[in-house]
């Protein structure tokens, strides 16, 4: 049995992508990576959900379900002065 932990609603069809790059270069957390051709999710479970990438990719290769969790979790890291939030801080 293998046990598979969901930490965000994070999607991304590879197949569909086209190497723009923008989910590279919007995303707070470097989730992505430029790759051989198409770009790689390299680190998901860092995602918090903005959904910046899914509003800036022209294919539809990503989908996240994007709500007020991270906007949450941002006014509070910054209220304490923080200058990131922990990607764990959206669940």
């Amino acid at each position: 049995m293998v046990a598979i932990a969901v930490t965000n609603t994070l999607v991304y069809d590879v197949s569909l992508c086209i190497n723009c790059e923008m989910c590279i270069a919007v995303c707070p957390h470097g989730c992505f990576a430029p790759g051989n051709g198409v770009v790689w999710l390299v680190r998901p479970q860092d995602c918090m959900e903005c959904g910046a990438c899914q509003k800036n990719c022209p294919t539809a290769a990503i989908y996240v379900e994007s709500g007020v969790g991270c906007a949450e979790a941002m006014i509070k890291a910054a209220l304490r002065g923080e200058k990131e939030m922990a990607p764990s801080a959206c669940s």
